[in-house]
Protein backbone atom coordinates (compact mmCIF):
# COMPACT_ATOMS: atom_id res chain seq x y z
CA UNK A 1 0.00 0.00 0.00
CA UNK A 2 1.26 3.44 -0.88
CA UNK A 3 2.09 5.72 2.00
CA UNK A 4 0.27 8.64 0.39
CA UNK A 5 -2.52 9.20 -2.09
CA UNK A 6 -1.80 12.25 -4.22
CA UNK A 7 -3.72 14.15 -6.90
CA UNK A 8 -2.62 17.14 -8.92
CA UNK A 9 -4.94 20.11 -8.73
CA UNK A 10 -5.35 23.83 -9.12
CA UNK A 11 -5.91 26.29 -6.28
CA UNK A 12 -9.32 27.98 -6.61
CA UNK A 13 -9.24 30.18 -3.51
CA UNK A 14 -7.07 30.82 -0.47
CA UNK A 15 -8.22 32.15 2.90
CA UNK A 16 -6.30 32.16 6.19
CA UNK A 17 -8.34 29.13 7.34
CA UNK A 18 -8.90 27.02 4.23
CA UNK A 19 -7.71 26.56 0.68
CA UNK A 20 -10.04 25.20 -1.98
CA UNK A 21 -8.33 22.98 -4.56
CA UNK A 22 -9.96 21.62 -7.71
CA UNK A 23 -8.86 18.16 -8.83
CA UNK A 24 -9.99 16.18 -11.86
CA UNK A 25 -11.01 12.61 -11.08
CA UNK A 26 -10.72 10.25 -14.04
CA UNK A 27 -12.20 6.84 -14.59
CA UNK A 28 -9.69 4.15 -15.53
CA UNK A 29 -10.90 4.13 -19.11
CA UNK A 30 -10.61 7.92 -19.56
CA UNK A 31 -7.20 7.47 -21.21
CA UNK A 32 -8.53 4.97 -23.76
CA UNK A 33 -8.22 6.07 -27.39
CA UNK A 34 -11.91 5.30 -27.94
CA UNK A 35 -13.20 7.07 -24.82
CA UNK A 36 -14.78 9.89 -26.83
CA UNK A 37 -16.85 7.37 -28.80
CA UNK A 38 -18.13 5.02 -26.13
CA UNK A 39 -19.37 7.56 -23.58
CA UNK A 40 -18.33 5.43 -20.61
CA UNK A 41 -15.22 7.39 -19.71
CA UNK A 42 -15.78 9.74 -16.85
CA UNK A 43 -14.08 12.97 -15.85
CA UNK A 44 -15.32 14.77 -12.75
CA UNK A 45 -14.08 17.95 -11.16
CA UNK A 46 -13.97 17.76 -7.37
CA UNK A 47 -13.35 20.57 -4.94
CA UNK A 48 -11.35 19.72 -1.84
CA UNK A 49 -11.12 21.91 1.23
CA UNK A 50 -7.63 21.89 2.75
CA UNK A 51 -6.51 23.66 5.94
CA UNK A 52 -4.22 26.56 5.03
CA UNK A 53 -0.89 26.34 6.87
CA UNK A 54 0.54 29.60 8.30
CA UNK A 55 3.52 29.42 5.92
CA UNK A 56 1.37 29.04 2.77
CA UNK A 57 2.83 30.70 -0.31
CA UNK A 58 0.37 29.53 -2.95
CA UNK A 59 -2.18 31.72 -4.72
CA UNK A 60 -5.23 31.20 -6.89
CA UNK A 61 -4.38 29.34 -10.09
CA UNK A 62 -1.24 27.63 -8.73
CA UNK A 63 -0.67 23.97 -9.58
CA UNK A 64 -0.38 21.94 -6.37
CA UNK A 65 -0.53 18.34 -5.24
CA UNK A 66 -3.20 17.35 -2.71
CA UNK A 67 -2.04 14.51 -0.44
CA UNK A 68 -3.86 12.14 1.92
CA UNK A 69 -2.33 9.35 4.01
CA UNK A 70 -2.69 5.99 2.27
CA UNK A 71 -4.18 4.38 5.37
CA UNK A 72 -7.09 6.82 5.18
CA UNK A 73 -7.92 5.56 1.69
CA UNK A 74 -8.04 1.98 2.95
CA UNK A 75 -10.21 3.04 5.88
CA UNK A 76 -12.61 4.77 3.47
CA UNK A 77 -12.93 1.56 1.43
CA UNK A 78 -13.80 -0.38 4.58
CA UNK A 79 -16.39 2.19 5.69
CA UNK A 80 -18.01 2.62 2.27
CA UNK A 81 -17.90 -0.91 0.83
CA UNK A 82 -16.67 -3.75 3.05
CA UNK A 83 -18.67 -3.12 6.24
CA UNK A 84 -21.97 -2.53 4.37
CA UNK A 85 -21.41 -5.79 2.47
CA UNK A 86 -20.84 -7.63 5.75
CA UNK A 87 -24.00 -6.06 7.22
CA UNK A 88 -26.00 -7.07 4.16
CA UNK A 89 -24.75 -10.67 4.22
CA UNK A 90 -25.13 -11.13 7.97
CA UNK A 91 -28.71 -9.86 7.99
CA UNK A 92 -29.79 -11.72 4.85
CA UNK A 93 -28.15 -15.02 5.76
CA UNK A 94 -29.06 -14.74 9.43
CA UNK A 95 -32.75 -14.22 8.74
CA UNK A 96 -32.67 -16.95 6.10
CA UNK A 97 -31.20 -19.36 8.64
CA UNK A 98 -34.00 -18.45 11.03
CA UNK A 99 -36.54 -19.42 8.38
CA UNK A 100 -37.68 -16.02 7.17
CA UNK A 101 -38.93 -15.73 3.59
CA UNK A 102 -36.84 -14.32 0.75
CA UNK A 103 -38.75 -11.06 0.61
CA UNK A 104 -38.28 -10.46 4.34
CA UNK A 105 -34.57 -11.39 4.16
CA UNK A 106 -33.90 -9.12 1.19
CA UNK A 107 -35.92 -6.17 2.46
CA UNK A 108 -34.39 -6.43 5.94
CA UNK A 109 -30.88 -6.57 4.51
CA UNK A 110 -31.50 -3.45 2.42
CA UNK A 111 -33.00 -1.62 5.41
CA UNK A 112 -30.00 -2.64 7.55
CA UNK A 113 -27.55 -1.26 4.98
CA UNK A 114 -29.62 1.93 4.68
CA UNK A 115 -29.51 2.29 8.48
CA UNK A 116 -25.74 1.78 8.40
CA UNK A 117 -25.31 4.56 5.82
CA UNK A 118 -27.64 6.80 7.84
CA UNK A 119 -25.38 6.34 10.88
CA UNK A 120 -22.35 7.17 8.71
CA UNK A 121 -24.18 10.30 7.56
CA UNK A 122 -24.83 11.26 11.19
CA UNK A 123 -21.11 10.80 11.94
CA UNK A 124 -19.98 12.78 8.89
CA UNK A 125 -18.52 15.65 10.93
CA UNK A 126 -16.36 13.29 12.96
CA UNK A 127 -15.25 11.45 9.83
CA UNK A 128 -14.54 14.74 8.06
CA UNK A 129 -12.11 15.68 10.83
CA UNK A 130 -10.23 12.39 10.37
CA UNK A 131 -9.70 12.81 6.64
CA UNK A 132 -7.38 15.80 6.46
CA UNK A 133 -5.71 16.63 3.16
CA UNK A 134 -2.44 18.53 2.89
CA UNK A 135 -0.90 20.43 -0.02
CA UNK A 136 2.50 19.87 -1.58
CA UNK A 137 3.66 22.55 -3.96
Amino acid sequence: MREQIAHKGRVLSVTPETTIVSIVSRAACAECHASSLCGLSELKEKKIEVPTPPSATYREGDEVEVVLKGSMGLKAVWIAYVIPLIVLLVVALGLSALGAGELVCGASAVVAVAAYYFVIWLLRDRLENEYVFTIKQ
